[in-house]
């Protein structure tokens, strides 16, 4: 009786671990995006390993800093799964919003994770242009132009998939009376013939941040398997050795310039940024607003980005006491959700006049 009672918790550990792997690859494989990313990553992951064998092999350091650029992309590749898992987990008391920022750390994260390489590499190149090693330049090109094959395959993966979004579930907007004790809420949203309703959950759409850095990625390791290819040529032609850190040179800044728009954007997102897609539109928005009859003005209003192309906002009007709150409501949300705004939340004060 001992030996069972051992034996089946572990049974019981194993085939709960074995549920949830068998769930997270039904997820990644419900998706398009997602299940591109996951047999790219495979492609991704082998082809490092054989790039650093041969980089080492050969005592390239522009294959050996190309094959790390592609283990960093790995990295990335298992940030947007990660997130694209994660994002799907429901929303609770904790977690009012769901976790769908997973997707703006996880490029927050890779877009660090690259830098550090970059200058690494960039260190490194340095130093071996001022004492050039002897480079063993013809085993270079195959491997070379295998790389380049692989990261053409997701440049036609993800590009191929650029443009396709996934639709579902519309927006929910709250909207909270102040004021005279009146206190009007309002669930489900306005619908408006102008407006889109997105998931805020889906983030591996094309517009994605993941999806944007993985895109970016792949396209900085392509021409970086054409700088290695060039340096090959060059040195088996015309005996140039320092070609190999000039590629090297090459790959870092490459990698630095990708993930720069990243970085910049999810540190944007994080400070609470009102939405940059957003300047020109609100303005208008709050003109169109102070047009509504009983509207005094539009008093402290903060927008913010949740997600890939997901705004939220809140705002608080000053209105009469005369005017229908439930018409200054619903067209206060049909002219924000004509621009994109996913959740609105308005406060409506009475004007002591």
């Amino acid at each position: 009786m001992i030996p069972m009672t051992h034996k089946d918790p572990a049974r019981s550990l194993g085939s709960r671990i074995k549920e949830k792997l068998n769930g997270w690859i039904r997820l990644i494989f419900s998706d398009r995006n997602s299940r591109n990313l996951f047999l790219f990553l495979l492609l991704n992951l082998s082809f490092a390993f054989v790039e650093l064998s041969y980089g080492i092999w050969t005592n390239s350091l522009g294959l050996i800093s190309d094959s790390f650029h592609m283990f960093f992309d790995c990295t990335g590749l298992v940030a947007g799964l990660a997130a694209s898992v994660i994002t799907r987990w429901r929303a609770n008391d904790k977690f009012s919003y769901g976790y769908v920022r997973a997707e703006v750390l996880a490029g927050f994260v890779n877009g660090l994770f690259l830098l550090f390489i970059a200058f690494f590499i960039m260190s490194e190149a340095v130093e071996r242009a001022i004492e050039p090693p002897e480079v063993k330049h013809e085993r270079l090109f195959i491997v070379s132009v295998l790389g380049l094959l692989v990261n053409l395959v997701g440049i036609y993966a993800f590009q191929h998939g650029h443009g396709h979004s996934h639709g579902g579930g519309g927006s929910h907007g709250h909207s909270h009376g102040g004021g005279g004790h009146s206190h009007p809420h309002s669930h489900g949203g306005f619908s408006d013939p102008h407006s889109h309703s997105h998931d805020s959950g889906d983030i591996t759409g094309s517009d994605s941040q993941i999806m944007k850095g993985v895109f970016l990625h792949i396209l900085a390791d392509t021409l970086g398997s054409v700088g290695v290819i060039i340096s090959a040529v060059m040195m088996q032609m015309f005996g140039w050795m320092i070609a190999d850190p000039i590629c090297s040179m090459f790959i870092a800044i490459l990698i630095a310039l990708s993930v720069l728009a990243l970085i910049k954007e999810s540190v944007l997102i994080l400070m609470q940024r009102q939405p940059a897609a957003l300047d020109v539109a609100l303005p208008q928005c709050y003109q169109k607003v102070m047009q509504l009859a009983g509207v005094y003005s539009v008093q402290e209003p903060h927008f913010w980005t949740l997600c890939s192309d997901v705004y939220v906002g809140a705002l608080k009007l000053e209105v009469s006491r005369a005017s229908d709150p439930k018409y200054i409501v619903s067209h206060t949300h049909m002219i924000f959700a004509a621009v994109g705004v996913k959740q609105l939340y308005v406060q409506l004060d009475y004007a002591n006049m």
